[in-house]
């Protein structure tokens, strides 16, 4: 168990106000984050799939290599190092721009957009203080490929998983429609 991060919960949630009669324009730009997030989504799950196989005796870590590098978000990402490495620095960059330019913007509309932005912003640091947790665990398990550090990675990635997954459709439910509502480009 991850005792020193704290998981989220839908209940602490701040909600943003709904916005009513939205153009087909309007809401262009919440379906493009949710493109972006789908493609997160797709990593999470091929990293998943990737552990289990490993986990299992299914395929060796030669194996998961070989077949990483055949993947096309490999290709694409390859100055980011290994498949996790890609994947962490996609996530990292993808909510540093949220940071600096999306979230600052839309909690200029008022009280109850600032109060959902900065709740993003918390969970981005989860996010990252998990992500950080997995790119350490990894590098432990490439020297010492252990059945105990297999299973503190995959735990570290199951809870990677379960809260990015979380963060990803609090985000776009609560301000996906607001971006193009107030004109913020993604």
């Amino acid at each position: 168990m991850l005792l020193d991060i704290a998981f989220l919960d839908d209940a602490t949630r701040p909600r943003a106000p709904k916005l009513e009669n939205l153009t087909a324009q309007q809401r262009a730009p919440g379906r493009h984050l949710k493109m972006i997030h789908d493609h997160l989504r797709q990593n999470v799950s091929v990293l998943r799939n990737m552990i289990e196989e490993v986990m299992a005796g299914e395929k060796s870590v030669a194996e998961v290599e070989a077949e990483a590098e055949a993947l096309t978000m490999v290709s694409n990402y390859r100055q980011f190092g290994n498949l996790c490495g890609q994947h962490c620095q996609t996530v990292h960059t993808h909510h540093s721009i949220e940071d600096a330019h999306i979230f600052p913007a839309l909690s200029e509309k008022g009280e109850a957009w600032k109060k959902v932005t900065d709740r993003l912003q918390a969970e981005h640091e989860i996010v990252h203080a998990l992500l950080v947790k997995l790119i350490a665990a990894l590098n432990t398990l490439v020297g010492d490929p252990s059945a105990a550090n297999f299973a503190q990675a995959r735990e570290i990635n199951d809870a990677l998983e379960r809260v990015l997954l979380s963060h990803l459709g609090y985000e776009e439910d609560e301000i996906g429609d607001a971006l193009g509502y107030f004109e913020i480009g993604v």
